[in-house]
């Protein structure tokens, strides 16, 4: 006999059969949980994000890796007490949290207790638990590039506002770290980053323009610098670079020329200052680590 149909559409998950999809760090709690119970684990943690957290911490910090907090932690001790700091004396910049669809927090925010509301209240979220520190040489223009890479390459393609948004924002972010943009690219980074996060349909797409709308609301100034001067101020993005040497500091020893890998430095040793060909230099950064007089820098 044929078996009778089911009055609704059979659902099934993986290989059809049945599936359930959880974080697995809330999979690992529950035992510790039923162990000591929910009051005891509710003692670590805010009124509202009870236990801890598993942050991947990495980027400009001293100490990085996998790092278990208790919540309520402040993002000043995440990066200070337990990462260290940040390394070779630089200045701390931003903690990007949340994964690549999270926001840039500032020194502002660095005593913000860390909990999924209060990163959600400052412009970035608890996400998959990434925490990447930044310090004064990175661009936040080409940081937002970065992740809009990741986003806009994986999108489902299933809804409008995230398949075409994100690739539009990541053309005109790109354009703008080319030293490309123009000023109606900075309204229409925000029309589009909002576009994109009232009318996507999932998870991706709604929190996909959190890196442009953090960077932005929070270095506006270094967009302007791309768009106006046509300037890097952290001078990461190399189509607005240029590596110069000073003829004051030469010391004319060559050692940068022999060091280049496409001839673009010339001069005479020991008698004139060595010039770089900015239409020939690469700016791989080789001729600076060998100067052993600070002559070269970045500009």
């Amino acid at each position: 006999m044929p078996r009778p149909r089911p009055p609704f559409p059979a659902i099934s998950g993986l290989w059809g059969k049945p599936t359930i999809i959880n974080n697995v760090e809330t999979l690992a709690n529950v035992p510790y949980i039923l162990r000591v119970g929910g009051e005891e684990f509710a003692k670590t943690g805010t009124e509202k994000s009870k236990g801890t957290k598993v942050f991947a911490l990495g980027g400009k910090v001293n100490n990085v890796g996998l790092v278990e907090v208790p919540m309520g932690l402040t993002l000043k001790e995440l990066v200070y007490d337990i990462g260290g700091g940040v390394p070779n004396g630089k200045q701390f910049k931003a903690i990007q949290t949340g994964g690549p669809s999270g926001g840039c927090l500032t020194v502002k925010n660095l005593d913000t207790p860390i909990d999924y509301d209060n990163l959600i209240a400052a412009g970035s979220m608890m996400g998959s638990g990434g925490a990447i520190v930044m310090d004064e040489d990175n661009c936040m223009v080409n940081i937002a590039k970065f992740y809009m890479e990741f986003i806009a390459d994986e999108s489902c393609g299933k809804c409008t506002p995230c398949r075409v948004g994100t690739k539009r924002i990541l053309e005109i972010l790109t354009r703008i770290t080319k030293g490309q943009g123009k000023e109606e690219d900075l309204d229409r980074l925000m029309e589009l980053s909002y576009a994109t996060k009232n009318g996507a349909l999932c998870g991706l797409g709604q929190t996909a323009a959190n890196p442009v709308l953090s960077t932005m609301a929070n270095f506006k100034d270094e967009y302007i610098a791309h768009v106006r001067d046509k300037k890097c101020p952290a001078h990461e993005c190399k189509d607005l670079m240029q590596y110069v040497i000073d003829p004051n500091k030469c010391k004319k020893c060559s050692l940068c020329a022999r060091g280049c890998p496409v001839g673009a430095i010339t001069g005479v040793v020991g008698k004139e200052p060595f010039v770089i060909d900015q239409k020939k230099c690469i700016k791989c950064g080789a001729c600076i680590s060998s100067c052993r007089f600070g002559a070269i820098e970045k500009k």
